[in-house]
């Protein structure tokens, strides 16, 4: 059975998912918005896997989800993945909003741009690429068929929506995006959010104060 991973990091407690294809062991991690001193026990827990990390895959470019990009690309060479809308954010503080906390966080450039539709495959893992604008201008949602799961970044929480009062986010897109693209999913598809705990997309139909039906 494939595996799905999730570890909270970082100052704002943010998701990280470690998807594992359980046949070949090749995976891929999202949102490694860990600090310097928790890299040990991230990377210790990928060893534990015996995961074969192929690609770092962003659903945004806020430093809380890419402050760990650097160190594993350093120790696992894998391939860094992100929108093209916010590819220039891995590289400048004041644009992944680091800098509004006093820090400099960076990330190396992207290894791969992604645009809507866009499949990613690790070993017999496949992930499709939803463009989700809204919280920022590349917000994106990853949606794994084969196990009804979405993993929505920022974009949709359990009983809450993503922030549209910081620097490129737009309250109008983003209930487009909900609307429009991740409740048009099966209310069986279980959402794996970037801050929070799970929950489902017909529960969020059904009770999210925030959406606009």
């Amino acid at each position: 059975m494939d595996m799905i991973e999730s570890m909270t990091v970082g100052v704002l407690a943010t998701n990280c998912y470690l998807l594992l294809c359980d046949n070949t062991h090749e995976s891929l991690i999202i949102d490694p918005g860990f600090s310097v001193e928790e890299a040990n026990a991230v990377l210790e827990k990928i060893r534990r896997s015996r995961a074969k990390v192929k690609y770092i895959v962003n659903t945004h470019g806020h430093f809380d989800h890419i402050s760990g990009n650097s160190l594993l690309k350093d120790a696992l060479k894998a391939e860094i993945l992100i929108h093209k809308d916010d590819a220039c954010m891995l590289t400048d503080p004041h644009r992944n909003l680091s800098y509004m906390l006093g820090l400099a966080i960076s990330s190396p450039k992207p290894d791969r741009l992604l645009e809507d539709g866009e499949k990613i495959e690790v070993g017999e893992l496949q992930l499709i690429v939803m463009h989700t604008p809204g919280h920022t201008e590349g917000s994106i949602s990853l949606y794994w068929e084969a196990e009804n799961a979405v993993f929505t970044g920022d974009t949709l929480f359990a009983g809450s929506v993503g922030r549209t009062d910081l620097p490129g986010a737009s309250l109008q897109k983003l209930l487009k995006s909900l609307n429009d693209r991740l409740l048009k999913l099966p209310d069986e598809t279980i959402v794996y959010p970037g801050h929070g705990g799970k929950t489902t997309i017909g529960r969020e139909r059904r009770t999210n104060p925030f959406l606009n039906l």
